[in-house]
């Protein structure tokens, strides 16, 4: 194995991890964003712990790489986390396995398999919601009956709409608020900005609160979700989100660039323009332990 080459900024660096949003921040639609591909190559090349996030629970993790890898960017399924996988992991902590009925696709479908979820049409312990193309008047007729039967309704995130090669899709938001309007109950959701997901993507990567950053383009989800959990973030203006929006929220991201390609000397902007991290955002059980473990 290849000695790992030492820079000024590696000791700041290693203990610096990132959550990544994809849509607006490494690519728009089909089309990679202008320095995403070299902005990876210098995380791995660095060694620098990452994870993509997604609140598109249709496709598996496997095909989110796939995606990723034709598009140029080099990851593999371990730097994928999706809410569907979130959801999927979530539900199997609060009812082993439990049934569901599901309105989603095979990347849901998929995830709560994996964890031991059998899915039904009768009488499930819950029903969960994701993105779907295929939706149909019966399909949430039935949901409807089985909420007011006693199914607790899941989302794996409430994004209400989805953008697509022709525009925008109706989301996994628009379906839940369907849902709950017809039934009076309230959906319980996995996904960005759930500390559920926020938190769950920190541990993949073994990461404390103090040395996580999201990157995200979206205030509603991405930033949102990172200062409810106290980690770093930065706002990156080549998705949904425009400077002259920031007036509108009562909360803001630590550093705003106008691409990921600001990014690419990672271990300089570490160093210089991200602030300082708080370790009393860390949960450990002995201080003294972790910062020995971390000097």
């Amino acid at each position: 194995m290849t000695p790992r080459t030492l820079t000024k900024y590696t000791v700041l660096t290693m203990r610096t991890g990132l959550l990544i949003d994809m849509d607006g921040v490494i690519y728009r639609g089909s089309q990679l964003i202008p320095g995403a591909a070299e902005f990876i190559q210098t995380l791995r090349r660095e060694r620098i712990p990452f994870i993509f996030l997604t609140n598109n629970s249709q496709r598996t993790r496997r095909d989110v790489c796939m995606k990723l890898q034709r598009m140029g960017i080099d990851v593999e399924e371990r730097h994928i986390f999706t809410c569907a996988m979130a959801t999927a992991r979530f539900l199997a902590k609060l009812k082993p396995s439990g049934t569901a009925y599901v309105i989603g696709e095979g990347g849901l479908l998929q995830a709560l398999h994996l964890n031991g979820y059998s899915i039904v049409d009768h009488e499930p312990d819950f029903v969960v919601v994701g993105e779907g193309r295929t939706i149909t008047l019966d399909s949430l007729e039935l949901a409807v009956n089985m909420i007011l039967g006693g199914a607790k309704l899941i989302a794996t995130n409430l994004d209400p709409n989805c953008p697509t090669k022709g525009g925008t899709r109706p989301g996994a938001g628009a379906t839940v608020a369907y849902l709950e309007t017809v039934t009076g109950r309230k959906a319980f959701s996995v996904g960005k900005p759930s500390p559920i997901m926020m938190r769950a993507a920190r541990k993949e990567l073994h990461l404390a609160t103090s040395q996580t950053v999201m990157i995200g383009d979206t205030m509603e989800t991405d930033i949102l979700g990172a200062v409810q959990l106290g980690f770093r973030s930065v706002l990156t203006l080549t998705g949904s989100t425009r400077r002259e929006d920031l007036g509108k929220y009562a909360f803001g991201p630590d550093v705003i660039v106008e691409s990921i390609a600001e990014l690419c000397d990672i271990g300089r902007f570490i160093d210089r323009d991200l602030p300082k991290a708080n370790q009393d955002d860390d949960t450990v059980t002995n201080m003294a332990d972790w910062v020995a473990a971390n000097a």
